[in-house]
């Protein structure tokens, strides 16, 4: 699966997915600005002097650049999907969601997800690489199949939208999850490639029921939820771990109304509290930021932190574009005094 970076310019027309099964063209591929970048479920990392982007997309998307502003689309990680993907799950036809990208013990580690829209009949793979930089002559991302897979009627979580973590003892994790149940966490064996043998799934947050308040001063009513919760990323700081998600829904457009909310705990199992004291597991979470006039529905962050600077890396769907194109948002992630996530 050695991969080689295009040499054809901007004249180069790529399409991609932009939101679930809505495509989306990309053109001028080379330099192309933050702004102008379509891109969903975004992930940011860097190796020596350039920054990679990984996003949702066929074979899963890949750009690079040298200054986070502009970027440079790459050959995809896959140029036809694993076999044992369109095997294992109905309907899968190579476009791959919500990709993890760390380093690891001299190796990237890359968690992805298959998966059809609407259906937990779902996969999260991993792969892995000595190098990003395709021209070197060791590039070759090394597909190690299977990490965790949920089917319909034996789990009531879906396997998809992977985040790798790993706690104070150097325990791997791998937390996951999309609408049904919510949120989980499972340990990872040593060479992070599998759940570890007899783990169940520890459930962190959930929306099967919302918190809302009846009023200024008053308790807060607990009602039913909409299950709308997914992509987990968790961040280690300082005591704390920090779980950051996305609520309400995706993949609408302009008619999205993601948010992304952040609760925290000193165990990597929380339970994760939200500022005001509240269970995420009960439909808690902080918000961190929401769509407004022309963004409707900012969401699905990482965080990452690159020579000592921390950022949220997020898409939002851009009311700009006729349908409403989700868009790369890099934004710097600050702190308050008693330890809580703020972006500017």
């Amino acid at each position: 699966m050695r991969r080689m970076i295009s040499s054809v310019s901007c004249l180069l027309c790529v399409t991609l997915a932009a939101c679930g099964d809505e495509p989306a063209e990309v053109r001028e591929t080379v330099d192309v600005p933050r702004e102008d970048v379509v891109a969903h479920d975004p992930v940011i990392i860097k190796e020596a002097d350039t920054y990679y982007l990984f996003t949702t997309g066929p074979g899963v998307s890949v750009w690079s650049s040298s200054d986070m502003v502009h970027w440079t689309m790459q050959d995809p990680v896959f140029d036809t999907a694993p076999s044992w993907a369109t095997e294992l799950v109905s309907g899968f036809k190579g476009h791959m969601w919500a990709p993890d990208i760390s380093y690891h013990d001299g190796r990237y580690i890359l968690y992805y997800s298959v998966s059809t829209f609407g259906s937990n009949d779902s996969c999260i793979g991993m792969a892995s690489n000595v190098t990003l930089d395709a021209s070197r002559p060791d590039f070759e991302w090394k597909d190690h199949g299977v990490v965790v897979r949920s089917e319909p009627g034996l789990q009531d979580w879906n396997a998809i939208d992977p985040n790798l973590i790993f706690d104070e003892t150097g325990q791997p994790y791998l937390a996951f999850g999309s609408f049904w149940s919510g949120l989980k966490l499972m340990p990872l064996n040593e060479e992070l490639a599998r759940v570890e043998q007899g783990a169940e799934p520890i459930a962190i947050a959930s929306r099967r029921f919302e918190l809302k308040s009846a009023g200024p001063g008053e308790a807060p009513v607990v009602r039913e939820g909409n299950d709308a919760i997914e992509g987990p990323f968790i961040y280690r700081k300082g005591e704390y771990y920090y779980l950051f998600a996305s609520v309400d829904f995706c993949c609408r457009g302009k008619d999205s109304t993601y948010k992304m909310v952040y609760g925290r705990s000193r165990d990597i199992r929380g339970p994760y509290l939200d500022r005001e004291g509240h269970s995420m597991l009960k439909g808690g979470g902080t918000l961190l930021k929401e769509g407004d006039q022309r963004w409707q529905g900012l969401g699905h962050n990482g965080i990452s932190n690159i020579d000592g600077v921390e950022y949220a890396v997020f898409h939002g769907y851009d009311g700009e574009t006729d349908r409403g194109l989700p868009k790369l948002h890099i934004e710097v992630l600050r702190w308050t005094e008693d330890g809580w996530p703020v972006l500017e």
